[in-house]
């Protein structure tokens, strides 16, 4: 943990960063790699010395493509880079920037550089010919054929329903809701000789219907229905229809209202 905090303190010190970016606090909050170099021959106190490190993280991003166009990408990223002073310019970048790709099994291209210094920018171009790059409103830096490469995932259509659970009414189901509408009492009382219909209204097998509707009792015309109620005892909504009816005849009025006051009191 000593080794890692020193190291990030030399690399914010290097590119001249307000505070380190890097430490081992960091490392242990997040999934982010760390190759370090280390030459095992330097013997200051018999362990060695490290010669620089590499870290690198995947990160989710939106960049602009060539058409300025906004990309949600998830790369691979170089978070820090530092080699020690005393041993650059001496192929050691190049041999832990080499390893990282391999271990990574990306390409120099396919990378994002957050925030890359001067010297990063010439070496990246020295080594892996990356000059032209991508501008973008971020602190990211990708070079030209980054997008050459990657392959958003497909959207991610919801579950298609069954056949049945979305079937439309059928052309004789709509005929039936149209028609099934009841008329107001005491207009939808059918006659005691009626019958019911020899073949009930089709239905559909599909699901999702509306729920089940049994066959309405025929409309009764006025005439037929007048005819029925003189066959049973009065009612008092009877007789207000036949008194309002304009069509019926002053004996069936007379008939109706002379009947004695005590039979009108049993219904």
């Amino acid at each position: 943990m000593t080794i890692i905090d020193e190291l990030g303190k030399a690399s914010a010190k290097a590119q001249h960063l307000p505070a380190p970016i890097t430490s081992a606090s960091r490392m242990q909050s997040n999934r982010h790699v760390m190759y370090i170099l280390k030459d095992t021959s330097a013997r200051p106190a018999g362990k060695g010395a490290i010669v620089g490190f590499l870290k690198v993280g995947y990160k989710k991003l939106f960049v602009l493509d060539d058409r300025e166009a906004h990309n949600e990408v998830e790369p691979l990223c170089i978070l820090d880079f530092y080699i020690h002073e005393s041993l650059q310019r001496h192929g050691h970048g190049r041999e832990l920037f080499q390893h990282m790709l391999q271990k990574e099994r990306v390409e120099p291209h396919q990378l994002a550089i957050d925030r890359p210094s001067q010297k990063l920018l010439k070496f990246l171009n020295k080594h892996y010919n990356l000059e032209t790059t991508v501008p973008q409103v971020n602190n990211f830096v990708i070079f030209e054929g980054f997008f050459a490469h990657q392959h958003p995932p497909a959207r991610k259509l919801p579950p298609k329903r069954a056949e049945g659970d979305i079937k439309p009414y059928s052309s004789s189901d709509r005929e039936f809701l149209k028609v099934a509408v009841e008329p107001p009492w005491p207009l939808n009382r059918a006659p005691r000789r009626a019958t019911p219909p020899a073949h009930p209204p089709p239905r559909s097998s599909s699901l999702g219907n509306s729920p089940e509707r049994g066959p309405l009792r025929p409309f009764v015309p006025e005439q037929e229905l007048l005819r029925s109620l003189r066959l049973c005892p009065p009612h008092p909504t009877a007789r207000l229809l036949l008194a309002t009816d304009p069509g019926g005849s002053p004996a069936q009025r007379r008939r109706t209202s002379s009947l004695p006051r005590s039979d009108e009191s049993r219904y």
